[in-house]
């Protein structure tokens, strides 16, 4: 018998649930013979008709099928794609909702990984609720079946790109531009060798890389170019890697943001990581320096500090402040941005924080205060140096709340720090992303 015949089968034929609560990635959690099945779309206190998608030992999966009973907190999505496309997973709640959902998901992951408890919770910070999102990777596909180009995000649980002619969680001077690019595209000799844009808007100016697999023709560099010009968007081409990009319309100058309250701007180029909510990133920022309290006799040291975005503010305030940062461009684009806005009280360094720290002279130096905001991977590599540092006070700003539990598990059991502080920030409405901020001072 093949492999394929052996295979367990299930039924697909409807079953009904309680829901009970969200997981992590804001799909309903039921149980049913002791096991654990998640769904998506689904809410707590729901019951609900769902279709199994894969069934596991421990766990299964089901796709929603019917609500019969539907939760008081559900409310009609605002985008005609919801459920389909796969960028938003939570426009079935409000975004009150939203927030209070993930600041209990906070909470328990605190207390169930890290085993610990803050102090105090912080207040939300909240943000606009449409059209947020400055940056985005759009994904390309010459779909034979559909007749045009398709440009957007992927469908929920597949690699095909949704069709969809508006969004409404991006920048509306990408969201309307969506028709046009897949008509534009449409055009290209190479239309089926563009497989993504990545699209960012600054306060000054809005910008498009292509990712062309092979090279451009002039005539289809020439229609990127009248594109360019008609919607006042600049255009790069990516033939290879992220660091080699072409200009290919626009006047050169780089794409900025600016941060009012400590009268700074900063420069990027378009595939450099920002943060791609402004609104709460200018928020966030705040909110750090007045609760890492900069001083001016304060020596801080800011890991995973990218461009700078939280490293200048923070230097504004300070005696100095050093940063670091793994990625060399980010690196330049750092020192870049201290000179143009005339900050001398900083230094940054390059040094992969994920690997041993011992040949690094400002790793061998004490601090007063330590900042960090690593990837969704987390600090846990450099938290052994905390005791070499000995900062008073720690903030940790984190885009994975388990993570951050179990980093903060560490800095509290094992190198006797308090969490005083802890919430979260509405970075990404309508998705399962959570943005949190947790303090930690010396006991």
């Amino acid at each position: 018998m093949s492999r394929r015949a052996r295979r367990k089968r299930f039924s697909t034929e409807p079953v009904d649930a309680t829901i009970e609560s969200l997981s992590h990635d804001s799909r309903g959690v039921a149980h049913i013979n002791d096991k654990a099945v998640f769904i998506d779309g689904a809410l707590p206190d729901e019951t609900v008709r769902f279709i199994y998608t894969l069934k596991k030992r421990d766990f299964a999966e089901g796709r929603l099928a019917e609500v019969i009973n539907p939760s008081p907190k559900r409310i009609e999505p605002r985008c005609q794609y919801f459920g389909y496309c796969g960028g938003c997973s939570l426009q079935h709640i409000s975004g009150s909702d939203q927030i209070q959902q993930k600041q209990q998901l906070l909470i328990e992951q605190l207390q169930r990984i890290g085993k610990v408890t803050p102090k105090q919770m912080l207040p939300v910070l909240n943000s606009p609720q449409w059209g947020y999102r400055s940056k985005a990777r759009l994904t390309v596909r010459d779909v034979a079946g559909k007749g045009r180009v398709l440009v957007g995000f992927r469908e929920k649980g597949t690699r095909y790109v949704a069709d969809m002619v508006s969004c409404e969680v991006l920048d509306s001077t990408i969201a309307s531009q969506l028709s046009n690019l897949s008509v534009l595209i449409g055009c290209l000799n190479i239309r089926t060798k563009i497989p993504q844009i990545e699209v960012a808007v600054g306060d000054n100016r809005s910008a498009m890389v292509f990712r062309n697999l092979e090279d451009m023709l002039d005539d289809d560099r020439n229609k990127l170019i009248v594109y360019g010009q008609q919607h006042a968007i600049d255009i790069y081409l990516q033939r290879h890697g992220p660091s080699n990009i072409e200009l290919l319309h626009g006047n050169g100058e780089l794409l900025n943001y600016t941060l009012p309250d400590f009268d700074i701007t900063f420069w990027f180029k378009p595939i450099e990581f920002t943060q791609v909510n402004f609104d709460i990133n200018r928020k966030m920022i705040s909110r750090v320096v007045e609760l890492l309290q900069p001083q001016p006799d304060d020596t801080i040291l800011d890991l995973f500090c990218g461009i700078g975005n939280l490293t200048l503010p923070v230097a504004r305030l300070a005696g100095s402040v050093v940063g670091v940062e793994g990625a060399e461009s980010s690196v330049e684009r750092a020192i870049d941005n201290a000179a143009w806005n005339k900050i001398d009280t900083v230094e940054f360094h390059r040094a992969d924080l994920i690997r041993t720290l011992d040949k690094h002279d400002w790793a061998h130096r004490q601090y007063s205060k330590v900042l960090l905001d690593p990837s969704r991977a987390g600090a846990v590599e450099v938290l052994p140096w905390l005791a070499t540092w000995q900062p008073q006070r720690i903030v940790y700003v984190s885009c994975n709340p388990s993570t951050l539990a179990r980093d903060a598990g560490i800095i509290v059991n094992d190198h006797g720090y308090t969490l005083q502080s802890a919430g979260v920030m509405d970075m990404f409405p309508h998705t399962a992303h959570v943005e949190s901020i947790a303090v930690f001072d010396k006991q």
